[in-house]
């Protein structure tokens, strides 16, 4: 049954609705520029964000999964295999927002799943787009939140769930501070599936029912290579002839921190003449920036793009392409893990863990805090705050193979220790 609405609950969420109404003709016209222009993931199906749904074959009573962008589609890479497992008849819709988001989803299931564009959260947008999904159910992953969408599942009764639930210290004082719009949305979810401790206790504090609170633990511990990373990896290998290179990765990176890694790796080669750095961007927007941060500084670079096996001369091999990141990680000896010195919360940290590559952070952490708190407490991963600190743990390392190797192993073993939060979640979904 949908929560009744106080006076000031209906005035807060018509002001909500109001303004996404005067922002509709910017985005409308901010898609017909883009569209006319011809720019990738312009196309017409993108009209879903109006509630327009012009996808063919999208089977209707299937499971809705929202994932923002690309990290969030990562992350439920292992939960739709699950449930095509158990049930490969099962129609899954993969809604993003973003055009990166949309070509993972194409690039990881391969046709397996469908994707749609998720509507603007405006009454019409997202009453028209359920109406024409008609799925069973929905999970939305980590912290997606929309008010109306939330409602108009609650009023078309089609469960809804947040999956692998994280709520910062941050994301909850912006909650809190306007809780006539955010309180009733809490209402609407059938269950909340918390991933740690920490965004538990901060759904508590803004009033959510502990009898839909449930503490599952991140899924992300319950990462799998797939058969198409394994043979990814092999492709890189051989097409680069890096196979006998030391190999260091900097992983979803944003500025500045391309140029520490670089800053950091100057002064190793002289003292390891084989060590290659890669470094793979986070944003395809910013390949091209950081191929002209290179050349600029008369660094040896290839691009993978291109195809050309690096030689011993070639200091950094450029990953300007998207889907490679956890192929490559299975090439590294030690590996950054981006967001982490730049202000972004830091990355996945479990997907070098997950083939035994210890890693460095920078102290950016607030996305995943007790994954990494785990990792670092493991010795599976170590801190660092600038370019020196980037230097003396890759030396440490390049210096102690065997300290190295079981710094990785330790990683392995963290994921191992806190599996299971995908089988928690599939239990809730399917009892409700």
């Amino acid at each position: 049954m949908t929560p009744q609405l106080s006076l000031k609950q209906t005035l807060a969420l018509f002001c909500y609705s109001l303004l996404w109404l005067i922002l509709t003709p910017f985005t409308l016209c901010h898609f017909i520029v883009h569209y006319l222009r011809k720019k990738s993931g312009y196309s017409i199906l993108r009209l879903s964000r109006y509630g327009l749904l012009f996808t063919q074959k999208i089977s209707k009573q299937g499971i809705l999964i929202h994932c923002s962008s690309v990290g969030e589609v990562v992350a439920v890479q292992t939960l739709v295999e699950r449930l095509l497992d158990i049930n490969p008849e099962q129609g899954i819709i993969i809604s993003t927002s973003t055009t990166t988001g949309a070509e993972r989803v194409n690039l990881l299931f391969e046709g397996r799943v469908k994707h749609v564009y998720f509507p603007y959260d405006f009454p019409l947008f997202v009453t028209s787009f359920i109406r024409r999904l008609a799925p069973k159910k929905i999970l939305i992953n980590e912290m997606e939140l929309w008010p109306n969408f939330s409602r108009a599942c609650n009023k078309a009764q089609i469960p809804i769930y947040i999956i692998n639930g994280r709520m910062s210290d941050k994301s909850k004082v912006t909650y809190r501070k306007f809780p006539s719009l955010f309180s009733p949305m809490f209402a609407n979810f059938s269950a909340i599936c918390a991933q740690g401790q920490r965004d538990y206790d901060n759904y508590l504090d803004l009033g959510v029912d502990r009898n839909r609170l449930f503490l599952t633990n991140n899924i992300k511990f319950d990462l799998s290579f797939s058969d198409t990373d394994i043979k990814t990896t092999e492709v890189i290998k051989h097409t680069f002839t890096i196979g006998h290179r030391d190999i260091l990765v900097g992983a979803s990176t944003h500025a500045p921190e391309e140029q520490l890694l670089i800053d950091a790796y100057l002064p190793l080669i002289r003292q390891y003449p084989n060590l290659l750095l890669i470094i793979v961007p986070r944003h395809p927007q910013r390949f091209e920036k950081v191929y002209q941060l290179l050349k600029g500084q008369n660094i040896q670079v290839n691009l993978m793009s291109e195809l050309k096996p690096c030689d011993d001369s070639t200091q950094v091999l450029l990953c300007n392409q998207m889907g490679k990141l956890r192929a490559i990680y299975a090439l590294a000896d030690i590996a950054f893990v981006g967001g982490s010195l730049a202000d972004r919360g830091g990355h996945n940290a479990l997907e070098p863990a997950a083939v035994g590559v210890p890693m460095i952070m920078g102290p950016s952490r607030y996305n995943n805090p007790a994954i990494c708190a785990a990792l670092e407490s493991a010795k599976a991963l170590r801190n660092v705050e600038n370019t020196e600190d980037i230097k003396s743990a890759f030396q440490d390392w390049l210096n102690n193979p065997t300290q190295r190797k079981t710094a990785g192993a330790a990683g392995k073993q963290v994921l191992e220790k806190n599996g299971g939060a995908i089988e928690k979640t599939l239990e809730l979904i399917y009892s409700s």
